[in-house]
């Protein structure tokens, strides 16, 4: 064939369809003839115009392709002018200077409403083995007297005599193009395409009402702080009567006395004198379980820590549970009669302890070392 409708788009053979459609948008703004009215420039846009018509019809591109006439028997060659056969897609002129066009028509009254959040404080006792709680929640609810439709009882919506229902209203102005339609939504309907002459009483013609209801929420075990649970279909009902939003139950796990939580484990202290660190003793110990004995050794230390293991938090996701850790801390006793301190100097020298040497780590150095340091720079 005389013209390479692909050269005059300037893509190759195998381009698709978007890139054609791209290439074609770019030469038309750069082209038409409202912009560059040079008579050179408007046979070259006959020309890309020519080339898209055929190139972006895929029956005539397969006929091009194959070596065939596409526009036989057709009159659209590219000297047609610029009437309906000749002009290509029209709306694709309009796309390259425009954007495509959106053909909105009328909007559903009926929309799907918000979610919804409320905070839950659980104890921790309850956030470790479960629990079911009913909670308040104050939220939109559809309305009883107009079952959502926003009408008065023994009336109805109504076709907008502005629109006639198509929701939007169409202005002509004038371009460099000659006449150009524009739309935007109707201003008497809101873009519904139906008005509503006599709106509930009740809910003044949304279709909604706000309510307090009681819901029962099933609080599994294992949840911790900032932990949501989902109740589907709870939420905020939508305007119009549409579907419910979600609920979302956001848990505040109030502090325990005793206890801290550190993931699934649990952490307590427990203070004892020194007498029953270096002779080992049982301390009764309330954990969430019931009453239990911890068992201190002789000779604990302050510091360490003695795990009951299985006493701690369930899970969320597994089988198991979490650890309980005591950590102990023993106490030194400030002030002593005369009785007790003769029985410690007993002690003492029994075990050889009236002048202990001490045994420093790096880190804890003594008062001269720290001195030397300071004098020497380091």
């Amino acid at each position: 064939m005389a013209t390479d409708y692909y050269a005059v788009l300037g893509v190759s053979r195998d381009a698709g369809q978007d890139e054609i459609k791209k290439a074609f948008r770019r030469l038309a703004r750069e082209l038409h003839p409202d912009v560059n009215p040079d008579p050179k420039t408007q046979e070259r846009f006959k020309e890309i115009n020519a080339a898209y018509e055929v190139l972006s019809d895929p029956q005539k591109k397969q006929v091009y392709d194959l070596g065939g006439d596409p526009i036989s028997g057709g009159g659209g060659g590219a000297g047609a002018g610029f009437g309906a056969a000749g002009f290509g897609n029209f709306s694709d002129i309009m796309d390259a200077f425009f954007g495509t066009a959106s053909q909105r028509g009328p909007r559903s009254r009926t929309r799907r409403g918000q979610d919804a959040m409320i905070r839950l404080d659980v104890e921790l006792d309850e956030a470790a083995f479960g629990t079911t709680k009913d909670i308040q929640v104050d939220t939109a609810v559809v309305c009883n007297t107009c079952n959502g439709e926003g009408a008065a009882p023994g009336t109805s919506a109504q076709t907008c005599d502005m629109c006639r229902g198509r929701g939007e209203v169409s202005q002509v102005t004038r371009s460099f193009l000659g006449q150009v339609m524009t739309s935007r939504p109707c201003p008497q309907c809101q873009g519904f395409g139906t008005v509503v002459p006599t709106p509930c009483h009740e809910c003044a013609g949304d279709g909604r009402v706000r309510s307090r209801r009681t819901l029962t929420v099933k609080i599994p075990a294992g949840v911790d702080n900032g932990t949501r649970i989902q109740l589907a279909g709870e939420g905020e009902v939508g305007p119009g009567g549409g579907p419910a939003g979600d609920l979302y139950v956001e848990i505040h796990e109030v502090p325990h006395p005793v206890f801290q939580r550190r993931g699934d484990d649990l952490h307590c202290t427990v203070t004892i004198p020194m007498t029953a660190a270096a002779l080992g003793t049982q301390c009764p110990l309330e954990t969430l379980d019931g009453m239990e004995e911890v068992d201190i050794r002789p000779g604990t230390q302050s510091g360490q820590s003695i795990p009951l293991h299985q006493r701690g938090i369930k899970h969320l996701r597994g089988g198991g549970r979490g650890d309980l850790i005591v950590h102990v801390e023993v106490q030194t006793p400030g002030k002593l009669d005369a009785q007790q301190e003769d029985l410690l100097r007993q002690l003492a020298t029994l075990r050889g302890e009236e002048r202990p040497a001490g045994h420093f780590q790096p880190g804890q150095q003594g008062l001269f070392s720290r001195l030397k340091d300071a004098f020497n720079g380091r």
